[in-house]
């Protein structure tokens, strides 16, 4: 693991016995958590340049594929998944003390993705598995419950992201029509080439598929599998994008079309298969992490048109022909930090989670890039991952 504050690079050795898979900051970036093909999780504190490792974590029987940090709000938890196919949820019962409170082996297949719930939801946990289904895990009435699991992309699930718990448009309705009525929808990628949009029916208490939110595309644009898919940040305002990206070098940004379908508005070429997409805080900028070790980052103009930040002149390089390589790192202001550095050859990278100073919301932080506009990065972090089929 690369550990990199204000000023220099510091890596670390981890002590895993074998590849890390995913790294993941926590909500305040004082603790990381690593996933490894030894099968176990570690959690490190971070203090500065040092690194002090709090606990390890021994549950699964194959390798770990992504850990994800629950909000603080609702208790310190950490759930994981493996290609063992089952799903850990680990709690801090004492300080550095970690234990499994629930498993789940539903799955008949590796799990390949857990995501938690905006915490708004509370205790709701969605896992993807290469089985083709999805499963929804939750805490209630004191206990843990599923529900599912239901199929949702033939030949595996590769990605699942949740859509912002307060509904696009619903803080600029007026007061007497807003409601303010939270929503649980998520978004799924599969090998199938397709996007799916899934909500739960409080009616029918079931996840329904919304067949025609994609209107004539109905979610296929790739021609590859897809391999990650992200819904951006919305609070409250109107407006629905997803970002989505494939083995087929392609990343598209989905967004509200015409007669309220949710359409292709961007897409964006390469010539290396895409990993991984991951949007900033506000939902304006996305990254995009990329087989040939870079990372690209692209912004929103205010005439709704998307750009590549190493092409646009607001405090970035103005330079079409420069790439992202190990001694960039700009500094617009004293709030805005954007640093990149590339790995070896025969490695990617992958999305991470970042902790911010003030305010105290997670931020994104992807790959070997970090961006949090108006907010102080407290300390990016860079896993080298070698490319590896998760079914």
């Amino acid at each position: 693991v690369k550990m990199a504050d204000d000023s220099s690079m510091s890596p670390f050795d981890t002590g895993h016995e074998e590849m890390i898979h995913d790294a993941q900051l926590d909500y305040y970036g004082k603790r990381v958590a690593t996933a490894s093909s030894d099968r176990t999780i570690k959690i490190f504190e971070l203090q500065g340049k040092t690194q002090t490792e709090l606990a390890h974590l021994k549950g699964h029987t194959g390798p770990v594929w992504q850990v994800a940090w629950g909000h603080p709000s609702l208790g310190n938890l950490l759930a994981s998944c493996s290609y063992d196919r089952k799903v850990c949820i680990w709690q801090e019962v004492r300080k550095n003390q970690w234990q499994c409170i629930h498993t789940d082996n539903c799955h008949q297949a590796s799990v390949n993705a857990v995501a938690w719930a905006p915490h708004e939801l509370g205790r709701v946990l969605a896992c993807a598995s290469a089985d083709g289904t999805v499963s929804i895990i939750s805490y209630t009435d004191n206990r843990w419950v599923r529900e599912g699991p239901f199929q949702a992309h033939p030949g595996g699930v590769n990605a699942v992201s949740w859509a912002p718990a307060i509904p696009s448009g619903s803080l600029v309705l007026p007061q007497n029509q807003s409601g303010m009525k939270l929503q649980k929808c998520i978004v799924t990628g599969g090998c199938d080439n397709k996007l799916k949009i899934w909500r739960f029916s409080q009616k029918n208490n079931q996840w329904d598929e919304e067949t025609k939110i994609f209107g004539n595309t109905n979610g296929l644009k790739h021609q590859g599998w897809v391999r990650d898919v992200a819904w951006a940040p919305s609070l409250g305002l109107p407006g629905n994008t997803i970002a989505s990206c494939s083995e087929d070098g392609l990343a598209i940004i989905w967004s509200d079309g015409k007669n309220g379908a949710i359409e292709p508005v961007k897409e964006i070429k390469g010539k290396e298969k895409m990993w991984r997409v991951s949007w900033s805080t506000m939902g304006n900028i996305l990254a995009i992490s990329m087989g040939n070790n870079t990372v690209s980052l692209w912004k929103e103009s205010v005439d709704g048109k998307w750009q590549d930040l190493a092409e646009c002149n607001e405090g970035l390089p103005n330079n079409k022909t420069k790439k992202w390589d190990e001694s960039d790192a700009w500094d617009s202001d004293s709030e805005t930090r954007i640093r990149t550095w590339i790995s070896d050859s025969d490695f990617r990278t992958f999305g991470l989670g970042l902790g911010l100073s003030m305010p105290v919301f997670p931020d994104v932080y992807f790959g070997c890039v970090s961006v949090a506009p108006s907010v102080h990065i407290l300390s990016p972090i860079t896993v080298r991952i070698p490319h590896l089929i998760r079914t």
